[in-house]
């Protein structure tokens, strides 16, 4: 049997806020398999970021223990937190963070930049990944150049520069209509299939729906049966 690419045991994490205790995660288990597209969903306050920030490893939990693929997240120190996050983690958010006196392929090869990648090379891997989502011909549009959905995609290709196997989109079409929503979710759609292991957090049921599983979480616990496996209907 192999081995969950992330596999979350019994994590809490409280912060002092008001002289009281808020228990932003509260024992929460989960186990996520290599190649799945999964769905955290959860109203705002309910813990949903608290567990994104730990997935992603930009914080540490109180307690619990946290391996992704295979490798002790807890043990790491900050260094090791970095080098993961380069390398095994694409992010995508609700805004796209894109630099905007930066042309698409210059926001894509960020990423390369900072690991020191010569600069022809990294070129040729941000033209690539542009062309995986479809935006090849806008590699030297500026952000104010294009629309709300090529800037999502964008910012997905920056996501792949990297090539990591996670990708976490946080809320990654918060910020697009309906139309350039279902646009996005093909684009996540196609790159789960190509074995990109994808976490998508939402406060949306319809879009938690089209993943092909989805766990929900309120008050810092789990309140659905992370096992619990849904349709991927096809978006009319």
């Amino acid at each position: 049997m192999t081995q969950p690419i992330i596999e979350i045991e019994d994590i809490t994490k409280t912060y002092r806020l008001g002289g009281e205790d808020v228990h932003a995660l509260d024992g929460v288990s989960l186990s996520i398999e290599k190649g799945e597209f999964i769905a955290i969903i959860g109203a705002s306050g309910s813990g949903k970021s608290t567990l994104m920030n730990m997935i992603g490893c930009l914080d540490q939990p109180d307690s619990g223990t946290y391996l992704l693929d295979g490798k002790d997240i807890g043990r790491m120190n900050d260094n090791g937190l970095a080098s993961i996050r380069n390398k095994k983690i694409g992010f995508i958010f609700q805004n796209f963070n894109l630099l905007p006196r930066l042309t698409a392929w210059e926001n894509v090869e960020l990423p390369l930049v900072y690991s020191g990648m010569p600069a022809k090379e990294r070129r040729k891997i941000a033209f690539e990944c542009l062309d995986r989502v479809g935006l090849k011909d806008r590699a030297t549009h500026l952000p104010t150049q294009l629309s709300g959905g090529q800037q999502q995609r964008v910012a997905i290709a920056r996501a792949l520069a990297s090539n990591p196997p996670i990708l976490l989109a946080d809320e990654p079409t918060g910020a697009l209509d309906s139309k350039t929503s279902r646009e996005i979710l093909d684009v996540l759609r196609e790159l789960n299939a190509q074995q990109h292991t994808i976490i998508l957090i939402t406060h949306d049921m319809d879009i938690a729906r089209q993943c092909k599983r989805m766990v929900s979480i309120q008050d810092g616990k789990l309140t659905m049966n992370e096992g619990e496996r849904i349709g991927n209907p096809a978006i009319s």
